[in-house]
């Protein structure tokens, strides 16, 4: 497996804050929704994911198709725990913990990462199903109405 540059993965000094709300801007002007992947360069399992989603062509096309990515950095030197707050919490999932957000900026879920994972490392079929639940599609109220006859 090919490994991700860590040194470039999280950026301590990042404005997390602004990095999201141009991820938002962004997803609003392509249809997508937002996906806040949560960790830090320390964080191996952080490393193991991206890795997966970034080698894996089907996994990789699906998450640049439906998200915008940002990746929120938590560690000694910026723990982000205004945003962190503002999101809810989710450190209290271990990391990485992901959130997605609509095109708006609305918290639609908080992803505990442990339920992603098979052995050693994460699954892709419930990567795929986590991306796949929670796309724009997913959660249009267009997806579900039935044609009339």
């Amino acid at each position: 497996m090919k490994r991700t540059d860590t040194a470039k993965l999280y950026h301590p000094n990042a404005d997390a804050k602004a990095d999201i709300a141009a991820a938002v801007k962004q997803a609003a002007a392509s249809h997508k929704n937002v996906l806040l992947q949560l960790g830090g360069n320390w964080c191996i399992w952080c490393i193991y994911f991206n890795d997966l989603v970034k080698n894996d062509a089907e996994l990789d096309k699906y998450l640049r198709a439906n998200y915008v990515v940002v990746h929120v950095n938590y560690s000694p030197e910026n723990k982000n725990e205004k945003v962190l707050a503002d999101l809810g919490y989710p450190q209290r999932f271990g990391f990485p913990v992901f959130v997605v957000l609509d095109d708006k900026g609305k918290r639609l879920h908080t992803q505990n990462s442990a339920y992603l994972e098979e052995g050693k490392g994460h699954s892709k079929a419930k990567v795929m199903e986590f991306f796949q639940n929670w796309s724009p599609a997913a959660i249009d109220p267009k997806s579900y109405e039935t044609k009339a006859k």
